[in-house]
């Protein structure tokens, strides 16, 4: 894939050592020479901003994002599905981190037995109702670019959750957890993505919540339930309840 700035900076640098000895030599003025060295310097600096400009633009991996919580949310509307997720950490699963639905009207899933298989509808428990849908979430994807698992404590979640979210993905500004028995309190600041009251969120909530959901999962080693979002004042606030 062609790359504009790559394109403008060499044509830059290209017309700059041409024009600029052309000045100099041929029509002896210091002004357009200074203006074709002006031309080399703004091209490789060009060049070098091609470099950091992302392979996928943003407006494409918005519109993957949409059409994957689009999906995923008329799947949930056919089934009637309404209860909260619950994010297993990858030790539960076969695979990388998924959310479980239960399938039950008003379930909450309180204990998972056992490790879940890889598949879409699974057993999370002995009776014969604990049936839930396991569903791909924006924390299961982008956890993989941690480097190593966080530890259990708030500073090492803090860390996680925000280099993925700021270092990263670059969707706030700052993080700040904080934990109270077996409750996490996320702080999201400035955040590029807010809360909606559709569907998909009320399940399995927001990209924000989804991928500080599945790092703390990950950290704890437990499974966990996204309790409460809001957004006010230019943060958002996400409730975590760690499950047994």
């Amino acid at each position: 894939m062609s790359n504009p700035y790559r394109i403008l900076g060499l044509s830059l640098i290209l017309a700059g050592v041409i024009f600029a000895p052309i000045s100099l030599f041929l029509m002896n003025s210091v002004v357009l020479t200074a203006t074709g060295i002006s031309a080399i310097i703004i091209g490789f600096s060009c060049v070098a901003l091609a470099n950091t400009r992302p392979y996928i633009s943003p407006e494409a991996c918005e519109t993957m994002l949409k059409t994957g919580i689009e999906n995923t949310a008329a799947l949930l509307e056919e089934l009637g599905l309404k209860n909260k997720a619950v994010y297993l950490p990858s030790s539960m699963r076969e695979g990388h981190p998924q959310a479980l639905i239960p399938l039950a009207d008003e379930r909450t899933i309180q204990q998972v037995r056992g490790k879940i298989p890889g598949r879409l509808i699974v057993r999370y428990g002995a009776r014969p109702d604990d049936m839930a849908i396991a569903v791909t979430t924006p924390g299961g994807i982008n956890i993989d670019m941690l480097e190593t698992r966080p530890g259990a404590s708030t500073s090492e979640i803090e860390t996680a959750i925000s280099y993925i979210l700021v270092g990263v993905l670059d969707l706030a500004s700052s993080v700040s957890v904080s934990m109270s028995d077996n409750r996490l309190n996320v702080e999201v600041k400035e955040p590029r993505l807010h809360y909606e009251d559709i569907w998909y969120y009320r399940c399995l909530g927001s990209p924000l919540a989804s991928i500080a959901a599945t790092i703390s999962s990950e950290a704890l080693n437990k499974p966990v339930t996204i309790d409460r979002e809001s957004y006010e004042d230019g943060r958002s606030r996400i409730e975590i309840e760690v499950l047994s």
